[in-house]
């Protein structure tokens, strides 16, 4: 079925940056006993275009953001534990250096601070907890839609059927008596007779997840894009060759291009459905846009002449997933099952032979390689001439492969999601290599390889983001600057920022590395393996 209908434009936001960079403010952070504080997120947000740029304190409570466009910002600090006034309309002119020094307060510890890990670790047993930390947290945790929140059971019945119902493609596995067992999980804790202690450093197991971060993840750097309106849930943010950022956004009805250069946020509402559940959102060859909606199991293209989106549907049904286009426009799609799509044609290839299949990429012969996440998962690759598949199983039993990208030397690199490691596999040898990561629940999901060949993954559960460098196995893990991170894959653009999208927290941005190298002496362990860990379902959000 093909249908074609006049592009709607929804929601434009234009957020207009000064070209003018250069500017710098800097300073020290020190604590409620005036010692130097380490760790401190210090945040510019431009109050114009309101991109934030944020840096860590170092150990010596030294902090410096740098390159900052003109314009008016208002800084403020991220601590966990901490609290201090902000401090608004800094005006900066090109190239001016301000000194600004920052003063902590004690202040509380609070439930949407944790990682979804924590939060597993220290929230009670219960009936409702092993569901809502499974079929739930596969696609988003406690955070921002549970612990920000007071609900009555009536609150919470209202969510949970919501979710069952305009997210019931996912949740198949969730009967009445499990959704009844969350509602009354969440009520008990997160409802208005709670009996939880307000701060979860209350509890004697807090130090036992506290995270700690090594003098040399001081130096990571963050910029961030806000979406145009709220629940936009974007899950990565893919810099293209036009250099413009293209964002698929999991919630309703809608995908979105960002203008890096002047932060300008286009929307783009997909036509005939409510919950599209876009999955994918790539720029092809020809400058048309391509876009997945998993609710609906099609596929569709953006026409950048025309203003229309055209959309397509397979007779085969399953859910629409994860999409690369080669560069003769062949647009392959993961999801249920793996399948070609040929524009010229208007056909689907679908390959029986991989009912179910997650990550997807291309090597530098546009051979379609895949992931299968799923209990012996393997990878394979798609002959283009033939059809053919051929799959390879890794060293690992149960690892859930999930993301995957070539590095530049025709490597191909996975995420081992259950298993806690990533792997390498050369094509050419059809060998494998694999790497523990360190800390508990590593879960590694979003992954990339920049300019000197290090891996970069985040972990779902732990909220942190990590570097590999393959020549020594060395992990060094940074902090994310959001709780509850939510981030599907990263992309590298031509500057070699690594971009990301957080879903819960209703940003895009990149991330690099600024300052003097510092030696990380934390040496990388193997992950510590816990039953039932949160997100451990199988469901393919």
């Amino acid at each position: 079925m093909r249908m074609r209908t006049a592009l709607a434009l929804a929601g434009v936001v234009t957020m207009f940056a000064s070209a003018a960079l250069g500017a710098t403010i800097s300073g020290t952070v020190k604590g409620p006993d005036g010692s130097a504080f380490k760790g401190a997120f210090v945040e510019a947000q431009n109050t114009q275009n309101r991109v934030t740029y944020n840096t860590l304190s170092h150990a010596d409570g030294a902090y410096k953001i740098e390159n900052l466009p003109a314009g008016t910002y208002n800084v403020a600090i991220r601590a966990v534990g901490f609290k201090t006034e902000p401090h608004q309309g800094l005006s900066l002119s090109a190239a001016q250096s301000t000194s600004l020094d920052l003063n902590l307060q004690k202040g509380m510890v609070r439930w949407t601070d944790l990682s979804i890990y924590q939060g597993t670790a220290l929230l009670p047993d219960g009936p409702g907890k092993g569901k809502l930390t499974t079929a739930c947290f596969a696609c988003h945790g406690f955070q921002s839609r549970m612990a920000s929140q007071v609900r009555d059971e009536d609150g919470w019945r209202d969510r949970v059927h919501f979710m069952r119902t305009t997210f019931g493609y996912l949740l198949g596995g969730v009967n009445d008596q499990d959704a009844d067992n969350v509602i009354a999980y969440l009520t008990k804790n997160f409802g208005p007779d709670s009996d939880l202690p307000k701060s979860p450093a209350d509890l004697p197991e807090y130090a036992s997840v506290k995270q700690e971060f090594s003098d040399a993840a001081m130096r990571i750097n963050y910029v961030t894009f806000e979406m145009p309106g709220t629940n936009r849930f974007p899950g990565a943010a893919t810099p293209e060759w036009d250099g413009k950022v293209y964002i698929w956004t999991y919630n309703q009805h809608r995908f979105a291009i960002l203008d890096p250069k002047t932060a300008k946020v286009t929307e783009y509402l997909i036509p005939g459905i409510d919950q599209a559940s876009n999955h994918a959102t790539r720029l092809a060859p020809d400058r048309g846009v391509w876009f997945t909606e998993q609710a609906q199991n099609v596929i569709g293209r953006l026409d950048p002449n025309t203003n229309e989106i055209a959309t397509y549907t397979d007779n085969v049904p399953g859910r629409r997933h994860t999409l690369v286009i080669d560069s003769k426009g062949v647009v392959y799609s993961t999801g249920e099952p793996l399948s070609k799509f040929d524009p010229k044609t208007k056909e689907f290839t679908n390959y029986p032979e991989v009912p179910s299949a997650y990550g997807v990429t291309l090597d530098s012969s546009d051979v379609a390689w895949f992931s299968e996440f799923k209990k012996e998962g393997k990878i394979g690759k798609i002959d283009p001439a033939t059809n053919k598949i051929t799959k390879f199983a890794l060293p690992t039993a149960d690892a859930y492969p999930r993301r995957m990208h070539f590095d530049s030397h025709g490597i191909l690199w996975v995420c081992e999601y259950r298993a806690g490691k990533i792997a390498s596999f050369d094509p050419k040898t059809s060998t494998f290599k694999e790497f523990n990561l360190p800390g508990p629940d590593p879960t590694p999901y979003a992954m990339n390889i920049d300019k000197r060949g290090h891996v970069w993954y985040s972990s779902m559960d732990t909220d942190i983001v990590g570097e590999l460098d393959p020549a020594t196995g060395h992990v060094t893990r940074y902090p994310f600057v959001y709780p509850e991170n939510g981030m599907r894959d990263f992309f590298m653009d031509a500057d070699g920022n690594m971009w990301w999208g957080s879903q819960p927290n209703n940003h895009v941005g990149y991330f690099y590395l600024a300052g003097p190298e510092i030696k990380d002496t934390d040496d990388a362990k193997p992950p510590v393996k816990k039953s039932g860990q949160a997100g451990s379902g199988v469901v393919q959000e």
